[in-house]
């Protein structure tokens, strides 16, 4: 039996094939995929073997996709929780344990309570945990110290680090392109 219509993606590389994003992971749906591929915005790379059809065409759906034009990669990232939690690889930067999104918070090393702001070079992530420990004091205060100090990324350095937190979803044929810079195991 094959796969739901909803379980066929398209990986997006942009013109040079790179992935336009690794975490979150850039993909399409299949009608995104096909309603570019029909407007001539992308090149199909790869496609699965189930097809859609109307009365006057048919098509497989894509798998992978390229982007005819190159789209720059903005190199600074918006300042999000979750592009904080990137940067910190999803882990607190005072007990240095990884822990799920739902379990993290961010953390104003100088409190916003005594003037800290909430920037780049001020904002780390902490587990709730730690954060509640040290509460509104300085880090001298609490003898807690990040483990590494806070600094603004560019997208590049988000990228590469998300290419280390694979999604849950990752179709075989996708592999290649996502990973075809890093080391393959001897067969």
């Amino acid at each position: 039996m094959s796969a739901s219509i909803e379980a066929c993606p398209a990986l997006v590389l942009n013109a040079d094939f790179r992935p336009l994003s690794y975490f979150p992971l850039s993909v399409w749906s299949w009608q995104e995929a096909i309603k570019a591929v029909f407007l001539g915005r992308v090149n199909v790379v790869q496609e699965y073997e189930r097809v859609v059809h109307s009365p006057r065409w048919e098509a497989r759906l894509p798998s992978v996709i390229s982007l005819k034009k190159y789209a720059p990669m903005e190199r600074s990232p918006a300042f999000t929780r979750f592009n904080v939690f990137l940067r910190d690889r999803f882990m607190c930067q005072y007990c240095r344990t990884p822990h799920p999104t739902n379990d993290l918070t961010f953390d104003h090393i100088i409190p916003r309570s005594r003037g800290g702001r909430t920037t780049w070079q001020n904002v780390i992530t902490a587990c709730a945990q730690c954060n509640l420990t040290k509460g509104n004091r300085l880090p001298e205060e609490a003898n807690m110290f990040p483990s590494q100090r806070p600094f603004r990324p560019n997208s590049y350095h988000l990228q590469e680090i998300g290419r280390g937190f694979p999604p849950n979803y990752l179709h075989q044929g996708w592999r290649d392109y996502l990973y075809w810079d890093t080391e393959l195991d001897p067969v």
